[in-house]
This record gives structure tokens, C-alpha cells and sequence, in this order.
């Protein structure tokens, strides 16, 4: 696979052939992402930066495991939604530049509306 076309093809050929269409709603992609990102989340909770260096190294493959589902459902929304998941990414940085002008933002973690 060398993008993301062919990944949710992939991604949607998997669903189909487990009839699991049927539950892929909006709704319930969405909540499968956001659950699925909070179990990302997981892996760093209650630990110290110095914990965090040894944990991605020692459990590398959960956390991919992990960031895999994350983009599964990303991608599965995006289609659900017909939205081009990479065009949006793009537009959104177009509008993150203006929002955040490299002069205020560089070094600085404040939000735009406090630049």
C-alpha cells in the first residue's frame, strides 16, 4: 500500500467481508475513534517523561497497535463522511499558517487567540 486510498479499500474490503457495515454509522465511528485514541492516551497516563523514553521503546508494537486502530477509524469516518482525508489535512494547515504566523507562534504554545 502507498497511500491512504488503497489503505481504506483495504480497510473497507475487511469490514465488508464481516458484514460489519451495518454498524458503521457516523456516530459510531466516531466514538470508536475517539475510544480508540483514548487508548493511546493510556499508555502515558501516570508516567514520567523519563518513564515515557523506556515505555516507547519496550512496547513499541501496543502503541502501533493502537495508532493503527486510530487511523482505521479516522480513515473509515473520512470515507463514511466523503471527506478526502488528505485534502483536509492540507486545508487545515492552510489554516493553521494563518492562524499561527511563524513571527508569534515559533517557541511560543499559546493558543492563536492569545498570540
Amino acid at each position: 500500500m502507498n497511500n491512504f486510498n488503497d489503505l481504506t479499500k483495504k480497510i473497507i474490503s475487511f469490514r465488508d467481508n464481516r458484514d460489519w457495515n451495518q454498524f458503521h454509522t457516523p456516530k459510531n465511528l466516531a466514538i470508536s475513534l475517539s475510544l480508540e485514541s483514548s487508548e493511546v492516551l493510556e499508555h502515558f497516563q501516570w508516567k514520567t517523561d523519563e518513564e515515557i523514553k523506556e515505555y516507547l521503546v519496550s512496547h513499541k508494537e501496543e502503541i502501533a497497535d493502537e495508532l493503527g486502530d486510530v487511523l482505521n477509524y479516522l480513515l473509515l469516518l473520512a470515507n463514511r463522511a466523503d471527506i478526502e482525508i488528505v485534502q483536509a489535512a492540507e486545508n487545515k494547515l492552510k489554516k493553521n499558517e494563518l492562524k499561527y504566523p511563524i513571527d508569534k507562534a515559533k517557541g511560543n504554545a499559546k493558543k492563536y487567540n492569545q498570540l
